[in-house]
């Protein structure tokens, strides 16, 4: 008997843009075929069913060709890099007829700028044409990525986050003090607010004078009637979201583990390097980085001097790789205007003018399988150190693998 299954209607519109997007690339690029176009996902080779990829034909010349659909997300749009490189990488594999020129890259109107910054991190060599589509004529519009990818952030300065964080002390420090090796304050000068994270997961938040805590989404706001609540809930953290917890299934413990292994790191970056300076190390440097929806998480530097960027993932994270490229973009550009010591960061030490190191940190058996892959496509000035971690990462950094 035979079983219809009814599609999504994300579905339906995925598998719709992909046969206007057929019509597209057979009238934008009229001297070639459109050999092969799918939306469907191919989970082996790590491609997502959330574009669309295909490949373009002329003669023995062959394009590949990956595009996102308008009503993507921001992630999805973000991210299209990777799995428009992998793509790309599948096709070389399995190309019969003839040779993969390069890659076309298709976005969504106003989707490019935040790609091409990334693409700026690859090898100059990868013949890549950026493409963005007007939804209203149909057509694909050339973009330079070099061009579309001009750098926006702009950092926060030092004396704004100390400022803020001296309003706050005084309230906050009772609480620190219930806690002391647990618990940390991470100012945000953007919405003016200092929250307070139990190794890493954020428990209370300090916003003009008022004080609102809880592990989950309900938040109460701190008061003497509510200040033994508070002291329950550290009692509870203590047990349940502790190095040594006897329920490592606990939400609690499970609860945020990039930023857990981030308190870890910070309190001696050297564990990850001996030659990063244990003295400096910034999180939240950028107040806006053109759009990323990731957060640079740690900024440092080695005891000559060179900027050490530490991307930290504690589960497997397939754009590991461009992700990390593109923080490594940003901070470049800083790096070459002298913002970092002008705004107040690492006083006193002489910032090598090399680009910086970056370093990603992550458990040695939850690198995803495509990021050794995708480390050959960034250019060869943008210089990783791979970062394996035991698995036991939360009893203690110990480092098993680095490449």
């Amino acid at each position: 008997m035979r079983v219809n299954f009814d599609r999504s209607a994300r579905e339906l519109t995925r598998h719709a843009f992909c046969e206007q997007l057929r019509r597209i690339l057979a009238e934008q690029f009229p001297d070639e075929v459109v050999d092969s176009l799918t939306i469907s996902s191919d989970l082996e080779h790590s491609l997502s069913g959330n574009y669309a990829r295909g490949i373009l034909r002329r003669g023995s010349a062959e394009w590949a060709v990956l595009g996102v659909n308008d009503g993507e997300s921001a992630d999805t749009v973000e991210n299209s890099l990777t799995f428009a490189l992998l793509w790309l990488g599948r096709a070389r594999q399995s190309s019969r007829r003839g040779t993969i020129a390069g890659l076309r890259l298709i976005l969504p109107r106003g989707g490019a700028r935040v790609v091409a910054q990334r693409i700026g991190a690859v090898r100059p060599q990868l013949a890549l044409e950026l493409y963005e589509r007007d939804p209203v004529r149909e057509v694909l519009e050339k973009l330079d990525p070099r061009a579309a990818g001009n750098i926006d952030s702009w950092i926060v300065p030092q004396r704004e986050t100390q400022s803020l964080m001296d309003r706050a002390r005084a309230a906050l420090e009772p609480i620190v003090a219930l806690a002391p090796r647990a618990i940390r304050l991470h100012p945000s000068v953007a919405s003016g607010e200092v929250w307070l994270r139990f190794r890493g997961l954020p428990i209370a938040r300090w916003d003009d004078e008022r004080i609102f805590f809880g592990a989950g989404e309900r938040r109460e706001e701190l008061g003497a009637a509510s200040w033994p609540t508070l002291k329950n809930l550290l009692t509870e953290l203590e047990i349940r979201r502790h190095p040594l917890a006897s329920d490592t299934r606990h939400a609690l413990y499970r609860a945020q583990p990039e930023r857990w292994l981030e308190a870890i790191v910070r309190e001696d970056v050297t564990r990850i390097d001996a030659q990063l300076d244990a003295r400096f190390v910034y999180t939240q440097v950028f107040a806006n980085a053109g759009g990323e929806h990731g957060i640079l998480d740690l900024l440092g530097v080695t005891r000559s001097g060179r900027l050490a960027i530490l991307e930290l993932k504690a589960t497997e994270h397939i754009h590991l790789a461009l992700q990390a490229a593109g923080y490594w973009r940003h901070v470049r550009h800083h790096l070459e205007r002298d913002d970092l010591p002008r705004y107040g960061y690492f006083p006193g030490v002489q910032l090598q003018a090399a680009p910086p190191l970056v370093y990603l940190v992550a458990p040695a058996l939850r690198f995803h399988p495509a990021t050794d892959e995708l480390l050959r496509y960034l250019a060869p000035e943008v210089e990783i150190v791979r970062v394996g971690l035991a698995e036991s990462w939360r009893r203690g950094v110990r480092v098993v693998m680095r490449q």
